[in-house]
């Protein structure tokens, strides 16, 4: 039985300061490559885009009409063809498709929420109001003795990121 063995990424290490900096150099030779690639990609994308833009605009612009034709249609005929009972359905079906009503479910839409929320609590209708209780992280960085020792609560401390980056002229467009 033959074992397959995965490929390893063999990691470059310099051998000395002037390696390093040779290495930062190829970095910043390769990040601009990469983002040189990536704008050639965003151009084409955009090329294309534009080259096709006109034909599905058209293409939608059809469809919808054809799209509210189906409906005024069926709206005109919706007793025959789904019954005058609800209950005995809400498709109609056809040789080449379906057409079907769709009861959204009830949604809730609020404006002026502080004056909603004091009018609830006004009525004694607080049930309707929910009050989030969270934990301010914030707080406990400004005073992390208060809290050390309780379980639940680590401070993450030290954590130290290791960057490189290249040198580059920032040039304003």
């Amino acid at each position: 039985m033959a074992t397959r063995l995965k490929a390893q990424a063999q990691t470059a290490v310099p051998q000395s300061k002037n390696d390093c900096a040779e290495y930062i150099r190829q970095i910043g030779d390769l990040q601009r490559e990469f983002e040189r690639r990536r704008g050639e990609m965003n151009d084409a994308i955009a090329a294309i885009t534009q080259d096709h833009q006109p034909t599905l605009e058209a293409l939608s612009e059809r469809i919808t009409l054809l799209q509210e034709g189906v409906q005024s249609w069926c709206e005109a005929h919706r007793v025959e063809l789904c019954g005058e009972n609800d209950k005995l359905g809400k498709t109609a079906n056809f040789v080449t498709g379906t057409a079907s009503w769709r009861l959204r479910p009830t949604s809730v839409s609020i404006r002026g929420a502080e004056t909603v929320i004091e009018t609830l609590e006004r009525m004694n209708l607080q049930r309707f109001v929910r009050n989030k209780a969270e934990v301010n992280k914030e707080a406990i960085l400004n005073e992390p003795e208060v809290v050390r020792g309780i379980a639940g609560i680590k401070l993450v401390t030290g954590v130290e990121d290791f960057i490189v980056q290249p040198f580059e002229a920032k040039a304003e467009i």
